[in-house]
This record gives structure tokens, sequence and C-alpha cells, in this order.
């Protein structure tokens, strides 16, 4: 009897198999396969991000490497421009007779030969001298020192303290100005 029951419970195991087994396989195997392929689309999706952050970090650097080598050399240029103001105020000092003087001319014709190759220097360089007289007072390239009371449009700049100084697209020195008040 215990061999007929067995034999009977495989059978009916081998039936259940037949009309259960193979559609519960399939949705099984399908369940796994629409796992992987999730799973394989956020692996694509964290490359893609990953890529992307790469790709971001490269020109954040080349960028950083670019503004490093245009700007390196601005507190050596600041150091130049108070060489160019002093050798503007010694030319500026310097009167009619004494430039018509025999001795004192070939001086000042030094003294201005310098000043035009160091504001050539500093051209090369991509130092730009700001204009400042007649136009209206910028607060990102001009520092108003003195309202000086004039005809001219309140916020006019009307004299010119100090030159400012830009590095390519950077201010390097404000100009120091006198702006004009209404009288």
């Amino acid at each position: 009897m215990n061999e007929e029951n067995e034999v009977q419970d495989e059978t009916q195991e081998e039936q259940r198999a037949d009309v259960i087994g193979p559609d519960e396989g399939d949705g099984l195997e399908l369940d796994r396969l629409s796992e992987l392929v999730k799973e394989l689309e956020e692996v694509r999706q964290h490359v893609l991000y990953a890529q992307a952050e790469t790709q971001n970090v490269r020109r954040r650097l080349e960028q950083e490497k670019q503004n490093a080598a245009s700007y390196a050399a601005a507190g050596f240029a600041r150091d130049m421009l108070s060489v160019k103001d002093n050798l503007d105020r010694a030319l500026s000092a310097v009167s009619d007779d004494m430039r018509h003087d025999d001795r004192m001319g070939a001086l000042i014709t030094g003294i201005e030969a310098t000043s035009r190759e160091l504001d050539s220097a500093l051209q090369r360089n991509g130092i730009t001298r700001i204009e400042s007289m007649g136009v209206p007072l910028d607060p990102h390239r001009h520092q108003a020192m003195v309202e000086i009371p004039s005809d001219q449009e309140p916020g006019t700049i009307v004299q010119e303290m100090q030159s400012g100084y830009m590095i390519k697209d950077r201010l390097l020195r404000p100009a120091l100005v006198g702006v004009a008040k209404k009288p």
C-alpha cells in the first residue's frame, strides 16, 4: 500500500509539474530578465553620470590652468604700475624750459622712451589702461575720491588722480578719480 501511495504521489506531482511548471518557470525567467534589464539601465545611468562628471572636472581644471597662466603676473604687474606712475609724475613735472635745455633734453627723452617701452610691455601682457576722463563713473573700474563742482553731468569723471588698469578682463587697479557734482 505504501508503494501504491508513493507511485500515486509521484504521478500527481508530475502532472502538477506539467500543468504548473512551464508557465511558472517562464514567469520566473521573465521576472529575472526584467530585473536584469532594469539593473543594466541603472548601471548605464551611473556610467553616464560618471562620464559627465569626469568631463566637467576636466573642463574646470583646464579653465583654472588657463586662468592661472593668464593672471599669474598680476602681482608683478601691480608693482610695475607704481614704476609707471613715477615715470609719468617725473614727465609731468618737467617744464618747457627743461625740455629745451641741451643737457636735460637727453635725460627727458630717455625717461619718455622708458615710459613708452613700459607701456608696450604692459600691453603685450594684456594690461590696458582704463579710460576715465569724461565718462560716467563705473564703480567696477573707478574709485571716486572727491566730488568736484562742475557744469558737466553729475557722476561724470572730471579729474583722474591715478590711472586704472585691467589685466585681460579683470580689474588690476581701479582709477582714482574726481566726479562732477552740481555747483
